[in-house]
């Protein structure tokens, strides 16, 4: 039995509504089911027997001790910033033993590269996207960046 043959049966199964069909040409046996679409049902949630649960006094020392706050976000620098394109590490220089591409006090222009982010084996340079001089980093070299992160600090 052909291809074109299978699919107009399976075809003519599904529109006609028929549940089964079963053909038998020669040595070549075909049987259709046709299952309707069945709506999920919703699963009983499994029980879960409860977890006793036992005080415990705590020393005095722990209890007295001071919430700690969470340590407030760092400002944003001043000045016109230059982000991180992407989540990976930042590095200043094309090598290890190279000049960095910009240093604090360089004139930059739009288009420039100013570092290279490397993100999954892949080295992606990093541009300036507006003219300025380099006031600051806020990052390292060789340190992780998130994406949005700032990178420098133009004037």
């Amino acid at each position: 039995m052909d291809l074109r043959k299978l699919k107009t049966l399976i075809d003519l199964v599904s529109e006609s509504g028929v549940a089964e069909l079963e053909i038998e040409e020669g040595e070549d046996r075909v049987r259709i089911v046709n299952r309707p679409s069945a709506t999920p049902q919703a699963m009983p949630a499994p029980s879960i027997p409860p977890i006793p649960v036992t005080p415990v006094a705590l020393p005095a020392a722990v209890e007295a001790a001071p919430a700690q706050e969470a340590p407030a976000p760092a400002a944003a620098p001043a000045g016109l910033t230059i982000t991180s394109p992407m989540v990976g590490t930042f590095y200043r220089a094309p090598s290890p033993g190279a000049d960095p591409f910009v240093k604090e006090g360089d004139a930059v222009k739009k288009g420039q590269t100013i570092g290279i982010i490397e993100a999954m084996k892949l080295l992606n340079e990093v541009e300036a996207d507006q003219d300025g001089i380099v006031k600051s980093f806020c990052v390292e070299n060789g340190q992780p960046v998130e994406f949005g992160q700032p990178l420098l600090v133009l004037e």
